[in-house]
């Protein structure tokens, strides 16, 4: 009875009955750090729902800010991933950690410079998110941005880019710019060329 009354809880937090939540977290205050098959708590859902005002509560109420789930994803990645304004900036105001990464070293900002999540993006430099982050394939948020054609989302990057590598290298060897050719993304080429890529292939 009580695992049924937790996993209804996950999905309250998910679709954002925050009222049928804070009911159930009256009744049984235990649920708010209690773990779901994914080793999820309701911060994950809440935030991975981008609702904001539920994190917010669930906080208050003594929920950890970063608990990983079994793949290692924060609430943040999940908001960030999820292209939850709110949520992120809700989560970065109570401390969470910027540049935490999930098992395949993704983190926060390279999932928003993939999904051409230019808010966020821009939120997450603002707090100090490291530019050059690399996943598990080397690979930056300047690669995923590049790749994917996220035109405002690279332009960004290259704004704040007085730290950024725009020739750093994956553990393929290519950089932003030849994974910009290969997807034949000329405007993203032009600007990666404008800011100093390297045209010449070297190994």
């Amino acid at each position: 009875m009580a695992i049924n009354s937790t996993d209804s809880a996950f999905s309250l937090a998910y679709n954002g009955d925050f009222e049928g939540l804070k009911l159930k977290i009256i009744q049984d205050n235990s649920i708010i750090k209690q773990l779901d098959d994914n080793q999820r708590m309701l911060i994950h859902w809440a935030a991975l729902g981008g609702h904001e005002e539920i994190v917010s509560y669930l906080l208050d109420n003594s929920s950890p800010v970063d608990p990983t789930d079994d793949m290692n994803m924060t609430p943040l990645i999940l908001a960030a991933s999820g292209g939850r304004e709110k949520a992120v900036r809700l989560l970065i105001s109570k401390g969470a950690h910027i540049n935490a990464k999930n098992e395949g070293g993704h983190s926060a900002l390279q999932y928003a410079a993939s999904k051409g999540w230019t808010e966020i993006v821009e939120m997450l430099l603002v707090n100090h998110a490291e530019i050059n982050i690399a996943d598990q394939r080397g690979a930056t948020p300047l690669h995923r941005a590049a790749s994917k054609g996220n035109t405002a989302v690279l332009k960004l990057l290259l704004e704040h880019g007085s730290l950024l590598n725009v020739n750093t290298r994956d553990l393929y060897g290519n950089t932003p710019l030849h994974l910009s050719c290969e997807e034949n993304r000329v405007e993203e080429s032009k600007l990666l060329v404008m800011q100093g890529s390297e045209t010449r292939y070297k190994k």
